[in-house]
């Protein structure tokens, strides 16, 4: 596929903000966790129940062998009408090698219906070696795609952020792919540049602080609301200097419209949650969970390390934040806050009936009122609640259902909290019995309203030393049931595992992204 790069540099500045509106042009699962407060729920889910997934009736159905690791969560999209080919349910997938294919999700046929590759080794266009960007191997040896894309189910467009090496200088790019044919939209690719006012790490001595493609990594799956597609970034494997940042575009012309730095005048407060994407709530705030760095809002500073934000949409304005009490020992000890995702729950009864939860590495969960983030108090934390040392590290975003809130940490059990007067159960209702390794797993929540509820996730504990991810359905009313593992029959042994792996759940098929295929699973004949 032809490429090109227009490079546009956002300056900070006041825009016209915007209120998210996503019709169902498509049906399907259009961006990470299946909607946009991030509760990983498929409540429209027929012919998967936990009476019929079970090794006897559920296992691997086919794979698609990919050029490169797939850490992105498979989207989905139904009944696309693709060029000469007809009329298809499609999964769409983006790998480290810098391609997305785009194949028919239920198995008609065993080629792509397209693929782009956004690399040209003739001209000296790769995808990017990690070593020369990173000094430590927390990345797989490729880097292209990474995060997750987003879907307009509009217009069909796939929103998508590549990484290139090129001429020994280092590039992103936003794409807006048709999502029948692969082809470019909206002008587009852009090449990504930024820049901010401030003094911190990596700056001209002049008061600017430019985004550095080499030092910063896309790991942040896109989010797309209000005509706005936002990308997040984190640093390389912590290689200095890095900063948080976050970036609007618009989501019609590509124009970058907005930028954000979460720590302009210090450094770090990577912007990544292992891989999770920024929450976006009914007005189109958007919220996000910031990684170790400096911190020094209590003195009217503008650094927000391990804070959650809440930004103005579009313009990327600052709104209000929350930082725990204990941030310094966090960055000390490297237990970033936004290692984890944020996920905002429904409405509930109560004094705060606008709630937000997520947990970081410090293995705390924080419920948060939205209206309200509680800011910063150095003797104790002003939070809705907080419970300590009742799951892992986190790595991960939690889910959703019927009243529930599930985490797996590393090391730990699959977890089930009920949510009862508008707070958690302060000890889980319900755990696995199987715990899971590096770096824990985030749920997927597969059901028929309030009926038929399974929680999926994928142990990715392997991912590195090339062994099998495996695919695990849980009761979701009692996670201590188990209904399935893909490593009980050689019959549904998964592809090698890859990092941060997030399953798709949609029309009676499980999606797992591996290190070299995409899997689908689904009920088998007997």
């Amino acid at each position: 596929m032809t490429t090109g790069s227009v490079a546009i540099t956002a300056q900070a500045g006041s825009v016209v903000s915007s209120t998210p509106t996503i019709a169902a042009a498509y049906a399907g699962v259009m961006t990470y966790h299946n909607d946009l407060a991030r509760t990983g729920q498929n409540l429209s889910e027929t012919a998967l129940t936990p009476a019929n997934v079970n090794l006897k009736q559920f296992g691997k159905l086919l794979s698609y062998p990919v050029d490169g690791a797939i850490y992105a969560q498979p989207l989905i999209a139904m009944s696309v009408p693709i060029p000469n080919q007809g009329v298809h349910n499609v999964v769409y997938v983006a790998t480290e090698h810098d391609s997305v294919y785009a194949f028919d999700a239920d198995g008609g046929s065993s080629m792509p219906l397209w693929h782009d590759s956004f690399v040209d080794p003739a001209s000296g266009m790769l995808s990017v070696y990690a070593p020369a960007v990173s000094n430590q191997a927390f990345h797989q040896s490729e880097i292209g795609i990474t995060g997750t894309p987003v879907i307009d189910p509009d217009n069909g467009t796939l929103y998508v952020v590549t990484y290139t090496s090129e001429g020994g200088g280092f590039v992103y790019r936003l794409h807006a792919l048709d999502i029948t044919t692969g082809a470019e939209r909206s002008g587009g690719p852009v090449s990504i540049e930024a820049q901010v006012q401030g003094a911190g790490a990596g700056g001209d001595g002049e008061g600017h602080i430019a985004f550095n493609p080499q030092m910063h990594l896309q790991r942040m799956g896109l989010a797309l609301a209000g005509g706005s597609v936002y990308v997040g970034f984190a640093s390389q494997a912590d290689t200095a200097p890095w900063h948080g940042w976050l970036l609007a575009f618009d989501s019609s012309t590509l124009a970058q419209v907005a930028s954000y730095n979460a720590t302009p005048d210090g450094y770090g407060g990577g912007i990544w949650q292992a891989g999770g994407a920024p929450a976006i709530d009914a007005d189109g705030s958007v919220y996000l969970a910031s990684g170790n760095g400096t911190f020094d809002a209590p003195s009217s500073g503008a650094d927000f390390g391990d804070s959650v934000l809440k930004l103005q949409a579009r313009s990327l304005q600052l709104l209000d934040w929350f930082t725990p009490f204990n941030q310094s020992l966090m960055g000390d000890q490297d237990l970033d806050l936004g290692s984890g995702g944020i996920m905002l729950l429904p409405d509930q009864t109560g004094a705060h009936p606008q709630m937000l939860v997520l947990a970081g590495k410090f293995s705390s969960i924080y419920l948060l009122d939205r209206t309200n983030l509680g800011h910063f108090n150095a003797g104790s934390d002003n939070v809705v609640q907080r419970l300590d040392s009742q799951t892992g590290q986190m790595f991960s975003t939690p889910a959703y259902w019927q009243g529930h809130v599930y985490f797996a940490g590393w090391n730990d059990n699959l977890k089930m909290f009920s949510i009862l007067g508008g707070v958690l159960s302060d000890e889980p209702s319900s755990s696995s019995s199987n715990t899971f390794g590096f770096a824990g797993a985030t749920p997927s929540i597969s059901a028929q309203g309030a009926a038929n509820g399974i929680v999926w996730t994928v142990d990715y504990s392997q991912s590195g030393v090339e062994g099998a991810a495996v695919l695990y359905a849980f009761d979701a009313t009692d996670v201590s049931k188990l209904l399935y593992a893909s490593n009980e029959l050689p019959r549904d042994q998964l592809g090698p595992a890859a990092k941060f792996s997030v399953p798709t759940v949609y029309n009676g098929k499980v999606y797992v992204g591996t290190a070299t295929e995409l899997d689908i699973l689904g009920l088998i004949a007997n």
